[in-house]
């Protein structure tokens, strides 16, 4: 795309060909389009969320959110999935807990600052 030339100039200085560039790689906002629509349901968000600052199990977290343990292993398996989360088992127990990533960070502190909210013990 060099040379490329938009239809309408509206005086301002950019880097069209980066901007340009960026964009076309559609991939790219696949993978971010794909995390919010995981995060589109607010009970993942709140487990989400819970499990940024605490590792449970499904059962505890199914008494947390008032939610049958199917409809909570439905959700973590989402959240898994889009590797926002991680498991271990332990015995017959398994634990879930946020995953150590940049973008898991990112998610938490974007939820607590769009509801106004601080991690526990801050």
């Amino acid at each position: 795309m060099p040379g490329h030339i938009l239809p309408h100039s509206h005086g301002e200085s950019m880097n069209t060909e980066h901007i340009l560039h960026v964009i076309s790689q559609t991939d790219n906002f696949q993978t971010v389009a794909e995390s919010f629509k995981i995060l589109g349901d607010p009970t993942r968000i709140r487990i989400f969320w819970m499990l940024c600052h605490c590792e449970e199990c499904v059962i505890n977290i199914s008494a947390m959110m008032d939610m049958s343990s199917p409809a909570v292993s439905h959700h973590l398996r989402q959240l898994k999935s889009a590797g926002l989360i991680v498991s271990r088992r332990e015995g017959k127990e398994v634990y879930y807990k946020a995953a150590d990533t940049e973008q898991s960070r990112l998610l938490h502190i974007m939820i607590e600052q769009v509801l106004k909210i601080t991690c526990p013990g801050n």
